[in-house]
């Protein structure tokens, strides 16, 4: 381990020993990051000398159906009923979501008529695009505090885990949805097979299940490692989606290549007999993901992983050798798996500036770095700043162009560390 812990994890951790979409134990690991700390169990000051959850992030490959996903299940409960993240903070999401409901809403042609169902809906900034294209909504989320707040911003959220009985209980009350979105919540779920029949429950016969997720391939290629926590349970290309769809009755009908968290796939799923064709892009992309079914290339990730912590080190050793301060800048929950792959703690960052309220004045898990506002850039005024949200690396420096003015350093983690111009 690279720092002290309390660990409280018999009773919330287990390991999974067989494939979440084919069910075959022909698994082999292909990545270990040790022991870590919940990615988003931020700490308030009084939680600090309280135990902490940790549990392995190892990553086993299905050598029948070639999902990535994690070994360890942490309790879903933990992990999400008390949640701080929310997408409306991000003006990039915000805008990404108003696009991608425009989108869909024309491709489909969405009316009032139309349910639009959001799963994992958080603060409700996809279906407020989507309630603005004059689609009726629902969002299903099971964290009980931002669940509570989209509804008093008028999006209805159910706040529950999107299993079977949950799409009954909707079926019941509102009738079958023309669209079902779920944008990185599919990667989110142990339960897969469950959460997709929940989708054949409620999905219209001309319906499309819409999710985003992180690409395993764009992870590879340009050394995104910290996208792998606890909640992040699965790490899909096309080539297993298509079979594990296939087998549920469903098609693969459209796949698209989106820019968001340094790279995602939008799937669109409907019914094997349903009215979509498909697009020729499912077959192209999963063409060009052979090496993503190679033990070889993980092995060789591993290595650059651990060469770019050995960079970023240094370089901010250096820094802090020639008598600058380092502050990091964002504190999502990829940042706590760079930390800890890395080696970053306390020593090297002095603190973390985050730009959402429900962050700032708590602390990063595990190394219980601080949190603040961005205001301390200028009040405090800092050396150089370690982009930990390295995914709006662009929009920071864009708005914090006196920080540099003022002669202040950006330095991003990935793909490989390096000063930004």
């Amino acid at each position: 381990m690279l720092f002290s812990m309390n660990t409280e994890n018999s009773n919330v951790v287990r390991a999974r020993r067989d494939c979440r979409l084919c069910g075959s134990t022909d698994l082999v690991q292909v990545l270990s990051f040790g022991e870590t700390p919940l990615a988003n169990a931020y700490l308030s000051a009084d939680e600090l000398d309280k135990p902490e959850v940790f549990a392995p992030l190892v990553l086993n490959a299905c050598n029948t159906c070639k999902l990535v996903q994690l070994r360890d299940v942490v309790d879903p409960k933990v992990l999400f009923s008390r949640y701080l993240y929310v997408s409306g903070t991000s003006p990039v999401f915000v805008a990404h979501f108003a696009d991608y409901a425009k989108t869909v809403a024309q491709r489909f042609s969405l009316t009032g008529d139309s349910l639009v169902i959001d799963v994992g809906s958080n603060d409700g900034v996809l279906l407020s695009h989507f309630k603005k294209e004059g689609a009726k909504i629902l969002g299903i989320d099971p964290a009980e505090n931002i669940a509570a707040e989209a509804t008093k911003n008028g999006i209805s959220t159910i706040v529950a885990f999107f299993k079977p009985e949950t799409a009954q209980q909707v079926l019941a009350e509102h009738g079958q949805a023309k669209v079902i979105t779920a944008n990185n919540v599919f990667a989110h779920t142990d339960d897969i097979i469950a959460f997709t029949e929940a989708v054949k429950i409620l999905l219209a016969k001309d319906g499309a299940f819409i999710f985003e997720v992180q690409y395993l391939k764009d992870l590879i290629e340009q050394n995104l490692f910290d996208m792998v926590y606890h909640e992040h349970l699965l790490y899909y290309h096309v080539t297993p989606l298509v079979s594990f769809f296939k087998t549920c009755g469903l098609r693969v009908f459209d796949v698209e290549h989106v820019p968001t968290h340094g790279g995602s796939i939008r799937v669109y799923v409907g019914w094997d007999d349903g009215p979509h064709q498909t697009s020729n892009r499912v077959a192209q992309m999963a063409a060009q993901e052979s090496d993503l079914n190679e033990v070889s290339t993980y092995q060789i990730f591993a290595k650059r992983i651990e060469a770019g912590g050995e960079k970023l080190r240094a370089l901010i050793k250096n820094l802090r050798g020639e008598g600058k301060r380092v502050v990091g800048y964002g504190a999502p929950a990829k940042a706590t798996t760079l930390c800890y792959a890395f080696g970053i703690d306390g020593s090297m960052l002095d603190y973390i500036i985050d730009d959402s309220p429900l962050k700032q004045g708590l602390y990063m898990p595990g190394t219980h770095i601080p949190i603040k506002p961005s205001s301390v850039l200028y009040e405090d005024k800092p050396d150089c700043c370690l982009i930990l949200a390295w995914n709006f690396a662009e929009s920071i420096a864009k708005n914090h162009q006196k920080f540099a003015e003022n002669g202040g350093i950006f330095v991003s983690p990935v793909p490989e560390p390096h000063i930004l111009p």
